[in-house]
This record gives structure tokens, sequence and C-alpha cells, in this order.
């Protein structure tokens, strides 16, 4: 009888330690077996049509359409601040939501190293889940723009930099105001002279362009390509190292222009900061698959966009190593905090 009891005693702690665990993985987040639950909404921090945007609804379709996530995936669009406004809420609010994810680029380093408008988080207040596509800046025009060249721009802005309107999808001292004033900056203007107009997205800056509130954009390679098919735009130059292909193919780098400089513009996911494992290797194991896919190298050439793809580890550690990359460009410009 007491050997029973003992066996049942035994039996009803284990019973209560795996009911104790259950319970905690519930509390503290996701388990590898259960996740996903519910919807999951991927967010781009700026208005439709720029570069977050369209990354953010590629890996959407890309993931729906291949089915190897079954939960229906949204896009949000949340601009302000060249979304450092977004981050914010991402940082705090969503800390420990597994269910939802953003999509990022250069200005999550920028935006927390720039003195102006700095954003008090960075990528170390996320959880880095992958590096996805390679992009680069471009310089853009209207096609009846009396710039024809780089050089062009350059000259008026040495002539009288507030003669110039120069705008960009993302606030003063983040990635289109630093696309748009490095070949400046390089020329031996004063970056702080020249006069910069931010929007929230490059849709929104195209279209101020193509309104007449700007001359000069700042802006995305990849998504720009639409414009030159249309024969709304031309592209001076692109701060890629070598030519791009493509519609762009005949436009020169910025080297290639004069101007010994270059811009890497990455993109990748990222999950809240205090993400559960279970949830972050879920997403780590589904977007390593999702990058071999026909339908994702689909969307790469429709966007125009290289594919670099890095896991968690990775860009972890090409984000420290961006990061100080990004202080040396700021503290050249006289712009870092």
């Amino acid at each position: 009888m007491r050997s029973w009891k003992k066996f049942s005693s035994v039996a009803l702690v284990a019973t209560l330690a795996i009911g104790l665990a259950a319970c905690a993985s519930d509390e503290g987040g996701s388990s590898s077996s259960d996740y996903p639950k519910k919807n999951i909404t991927l967010v781009a921090p700026s208005g439709a049509g720029g570069g977050w945007d369209l990354t953010a609804r590629a890996i959407s379709k890309t993931m729906n359409d291949t089915k190897l996530i079954e939960k229906p995936i949204t896009v949000e669009n949340k601009p302000g601040g060249g979304g450092a406004v977004y981050m914010a809420e991402f940082a705090t609010k969503e800390a420990k939501n597994d269910y939802v994810l953003m999509v990022k680029s250069p200005p999550i380093l920028i935006n927390n190293n720039k003195a102006e408008g700095n954003s008090p988080y960075g990528y170390k207040d996320t959880t880095p889940l992958a590096q996805l596509t390679r992009d680069y800046g471009a310089i853009v025009v209207k096609n009846d723009s009396t710039f024809k060249t780089l050089q062009d721009v350059l000259d008026a802005l040495k002539k009288d930099p507030k003669a110039v309107t120069l705008a960009g999808g993302s606030a003063p001292g983040s990635m289109d105001h630093l696309v748009g004033v490095l070949p400046a900056f390089k020329a031996g203007v004063d970056p702080k002279t020249v006069k910069y107009v931010s929007y929230d997205g490059g849709g929104e800056a195209v279209a101020a362009l193509l309104g007449g509130n700007a001359d000069v954009i700042a802006t995305d390679a990849s998504t720009i390509a639409t414009y030159v098919k249309s024969g709304d735009v031309r592209v001076l130059a692109v701060s890629s190292s070598e030519r791009l292909t493509g519609d762009l193919a005949d436009v020169p780098t910025y080297k290639e222009a004069g101007i010994d400089a270059e811009f890497t513009i990455w993109r990748g996911l990222f999950g809240p900061k205090e993400m559960s494992e279970g949830a972050k290797n879920y997403w780590s194991e589904k977007l390593e698959k999702m990058v071999e896919t026909d339908e994702w190298k689909a969307e790469l050439e429709k966007n125009g966009w290289a594919s670099e793809y890095r896991n968690s580890s990775d860009f972890t550690t090409y984000l420290e190593e961006q990061d100080k990359v990004i202080v040396e460009l700021l503290t050249a410009l006289g712009m870092q905090k």
C-alpha cells in the first residue's frame, strides 16, 4: 500500500510539473509546436509604395502562396518619422508580441545614431530574424528636368544649396537623406546647407517629384524602376559599386559620376525584442525555406532586388558591423548624436 502511495505521489508531482511547465510556456510565448495559433501581422513602418512596404507584401504573398505558413499574414502600413514613430511602439508595446513583425533597413541603425530626430530605439530592441535583400540608392529627377547628370545637380548645389530642393521618403539624417547628401558632401558641399524635405515613404517622395514639389529625390533603386519604364523620371546615378542590371543598366554609379562613395540598402525582417524561442525558431526555419522558393525568386525579379540572405545569427553580426559604418558616416557628415 505504501509503495502505491509513494508511486502516486511521484506521479502527481510529475503531472503538476508538466502542467506548470505548459502554463509557463503559454504565458512566456509560443512553443515551437503550437506557433502560430492566430493570424500574423507584418508592419511596414512607412506609407505604401516604398521599399519596406514592397518587402513586407512580398514576404506575405510568398508565405501565403506557398503555404509555408498556413495562418494568414497581413501587411499594415504605419508611417511616421521615417520609421522612428512605429519603432518606438514596436520596441515597447509589442516587445512580447510574437504575432507582430517588422520590416526594416539601415534606418533602424541611422535613426538610433543620428543627432537630429534621434530615436532611443535600435536593432538591439528587436530580434533580428533574417536579412533578405540588397538594394541601392538612386538620385532621381523628372524626365523633363534641366539636370541631365549628377554633376549638374552638384554644380547647382555649389552655386546655391538652397536653390535645389532634395526630397526623400525618410526623416532628415536618415537613409534617403544620407543617400542624397553623400555625393554633395564628397563634392565639397556642406550637407547641412542642402535643402531636404522628408516624406513618409518612397511613394510619397516620387509623388512630390512628379508634382513639382521637389527638384531631386533620393530613393531606392529598385522602387524607381516602374517610373523609369513609364518615362516619368530619369535616374542620374546609383550608389552601387558596379552598374545594376535591367531598367537601370545604363545609369552610372556614384564612382562613375566622379564621386568616390557607395551605399548599400539591405532589408530584413525583425521580431519583437522578447520574442519567444518557439516563434523565433519557427520564423528562422520558414524564412530559410522561403528564400529558396520560385515564388520568392519571382518577387525578387519583379522588384529588382538582389538576393542576400543571412540567418538570424549572421544578420545580428552584420548589424553590429553596419552600426559602426553608419556611425562613421554620420560623424563625417556632422550628424551623429
